[in-house]
């Protein structure tokens, strides 16, 4: 069968080589970046007196937030990397959050995680059948996948806790009994070292305290097995033969079948494992954040998991770095209010001045001058007020996601063969 234009993929496939030089060069760019990040907000923190920029308990907020957004962007990694759009994030980490409330609060919260992770892997083979094997639309096949899980989500819990002994141990037809607390892993004696260190407010030294301490600190389970993916999924999909075999469907699955690649498998593997990504971020929703499944819990998480995958370049090292940002500026929201947000408008002048400069050096003058303007305009905002409005401190975490993407749209580069529909042999 004849492949349409917009449905055959580029004749590039993926290289190998110059893979090592490119990652450490990327490496020290993210150490570079991080470096500077840091030493900014310590100088911010010491002009303004906003020691809750960086505080113990502000980190500590920000990671358990972006650990759900983070699974969700490692999720649509894994399924972009294998040529399938996954906007379904949300309707399987939806899945996710009741799986584990329905079995977390009937067993244990071990069992609880692992069926929120088979409820994800449930709902990412739906979207594999509809788009690899039926070569449905990604994208509706992503909206149908969200729209079925709310629904049938909303129908089990009326089902399952709005009667009989769930009804009797605190379940109602929108939320489940509450489920027993997974363990958290804090290192005696070195968090109290560091909470007195950051408590004198040193120069850069107290940062270091609280950003380490807010680490190491009452760290859930879940969150360390959630590091320990982000770096196996490094090592899995770009130093195995397995990796380079998946990333290949997503770039030229064509080529990749001429060389002997089963193509249908690789991307049943990918959205399989992307859904049960997106399931453990909804089960860390339900038994780590809240200990209950919760109508309406993801919020929006896969949405911003996605943003997250794209602003680091559909990489996990830029997706982490994404998923912290986004979780950093959902707890300013939650914690610190409008003061502490208030002072983020000068970390944003500095960012808006260094954009300028370098957009003028590059000679992109409109663009340069743009952000000059913008630049003056927030620091005379903040020159003028002592607060933030509550009003668009909520809305800090929706901002942060449309200037990191507008920002990092210029060096983006998706998987080639990203979206588009393919049929064995199609080459031929």
């Amino acid at each position: 069968m004849t492949a349409t234009m917009t449905d055959a993929p580029p004749p590039a496939a993926p290289k190998a080589a110059g893979a090592p030089q490119r990652s450490g060069r990327s490496l020290g760019m993210t150490l570079m970046i991080v470096a500077g990040a840091l030493l900014l907000l310590s100088a911010v923190r010491m002009i303004t007196g906003a020691h809750q920029l960086d505080s113990s308990g502000q980190v500590g907020a920000a990671l358990g937030l972006a650990v759900p957004i983070g699974l969700a962007g490692l999720a649509g990694l894994w399924s972009e990397r294998a040529g399938v759009v996954n906007i379904g994030l949300e309707g399987m980490m939806i899945l996710g959050t009741f799986g584990a409330g329905w079995i977390g609060w009937q067993s244990s919260p071990w069992l609880g995680l692992l069926c929120g992770v088979g409820f994800g892997v449930l709902g990412g083979l739906v979207h594999a059948v509809a788009t690899v094997t039926f070569g449905v639309d990604h994208i509706v096949s992503g909206v149908a996948v969200n729209l079925l899980a709310l629904g049938a989500t909303q129908y089990l819990a009326k089902l399952f806790f709005a009667e009989g002994s769930a009804a009797e141990a605190g379940g109602n037809p929108k939320q489940s009994p509450p489920a027993e607390s997974l363990p958290d892993v804090t290192i005696p004696g070195l968090s109290d070292g560091l909470t007195s260190i950051e408590k004198h407010h040193w120069f850069l030294v107290s940062d270091l305290a609280g950003i380490v301490g807010g680490l190491i600190t009452d760290l859930s389970v879940v969150t360390i097995l959630a590091v320990l993916l982000f770096v196996g999924s490094w090592w899995l999909l770009w130093r195995t033969p397995f990796g380079l075999r998946l990333r290949s469907c997503g770039e030229n699955p064509i080529a990749a079948e001429s060389l002997g690649v089963n193509v249908y498998r690789y991307k049943y593997a990918a959205v399989a494992v992307s859904g049960g990504l997106a399931g453990l971020g909804g089960a860390f929703l339900a038994l780590v954040t809240s200990h209950t499944y919760l109508e309406g819990q993801t919020g929006g998480r896969g949405y911003i998991g996605l943003a997250a995958m794209i602003f680091g370049n559909w990489r996990p090292g830029g997706l982490a770095m994404g998923a912290g940002l986004f979780g950093y500026s959902d707890a300013l929201q939650l914690r610190s209010g409008g003061t502490t947000v208030h002072a983020l408008l000068l970390v944003l002048v500095v960012l808006l001045a260094l954009l300028a400069g370098w957009k003028l050096y590059k000679k992109a003058m409109l663009q340069g001058v743009i952000s000059a303007v913008m630049a003056v305009l927030v620091l005379v905002w903040y020159l003028f007020t002592d607060e933030v409005p509550s009003d668009f401190v909520g809305a800090t975490p929706y901002v942060v996601t449309l200037l990191v993407l507008s920002l990092s749209a210029q060096r983006l580069r998706m998987p080639k063969a990203d979206g588009m529909r393919y049929r064995k042999g199609q080459g031929k």
